[in-house]
């Protein structure tokens, strides 16, 4: 079996509103964190995170993960809107937790190795100059801070 090949796509920046506590659920605790604003920026997409298109309905689960269940509208540099879906879990010690849901903190990428958060986003778009978002599989190496997540996103080859 051959090695897993992966090639950089962008960076998102999301800040994020105040999140929406909805407290602890059947299912753990919910909160719903909507995007207020956002960039993406790499070597094949550049744009924005549609403000108020989208956002997390975490759950916090009874072990501690947090449970990702995201939806956002970007928008590139030339007019092309695209949906961005994903899942994804966040992991973190007892002595980490609070500093990996710290998102006001300066963004820190060498404290991102302090918790484990990763994410699998998936893309829709009718704009057929990105038309091949729609066959490519993603995954998302994140991280807290500057008010919101920053995530580097790579295709898997």
């Amino acid at each position: 079996m051959s090695d897993l090949e992966t090639e950089f796509l962008f960076q998102m920046r999301v800040k994020l509103a105040a999140p929406l506590e909805s407290g602890t659920t059947p299912n753990g605790h919910r909160m719903v964190c909507i995007g207020s604003s956002g960039t993406i920026d790499g070597p094949r997409l550049k744009g924005r995170v549609l403000p108020y298109s989208g956002g997390d309905w975490a759950m916090i689960r009874g072990d501690g993960t947090g449970a990702l269940d995201v939806r956002l509208s970007l928008q590139t540099d030339d007019g092309a809107i695209i949906l961005m879906t994903y899942f994804g879990r966040m992991v973190a010690s007892e002595e980490n937790f609070a500093y990996a849901l710290d998102f006001s903190k300066p963004d820190d990428p060498d404290g991102a190795n302090r918790y484990y958060f990763r994410t699998n986003p998936l893309f829709e778009t009718g704009d057929e100059r990105y038309a091949w978002l729609n066959h490519i599989v993603t995954i998302g190496k994140g991280r807290t801070g500057d008010d919101g997540v920053i995530y580097d996103i790579y295709e898997v080859k």
